[in-house]
């Protein structure tokens, strides 16, 4: 008779262990999968980082636009046309000493 029984009971320790590991399969890849608690700490770092690269961008993306609005074709300013005749052709008046500031 105990032959009988041993395959009901291998069947219902089955039944009860496996919501239990896949439970606990499932609270492992919550606490260290790509997207869990554990990596959190790795995006906040990273978000920390590419907002300060945005500001930066953002800043520079902001003096470029300045830069565009002055050589506007329609009303270029006078000291900027200078400078880049200055730089780009080499254009000074034979008084003039020009010193290059990096």
């Amino acid at each position: 008779m105990v032959g009988w029984n041993e395959p009901r009971i291998v069947n219902n320790n089955v039944r009860q262990v496996s919501p239990l590991v896949a439970l606990l399969f499932l609270l492992g890849i919550a606490l260290a999968g790509p997207s869990g608690v554990l990596a959190w700490s790795e995006y906040n770092r990273t978000l920390g980082e590419q907002q300060e690269e945005l500001a930066q961008l953002r800043a520079e993306r902001d003096e470029l636009k300045n830069r565009v609005a002055l050589v506007n074709p329609r009303n270029v300013d006078p000291d900027i046309a200078g400078e880049l005749l200055r730089k780009d052709l080499n254009v000074v008046h034979p008084d003039e000493m020009v010193i290059l500031l990096d």
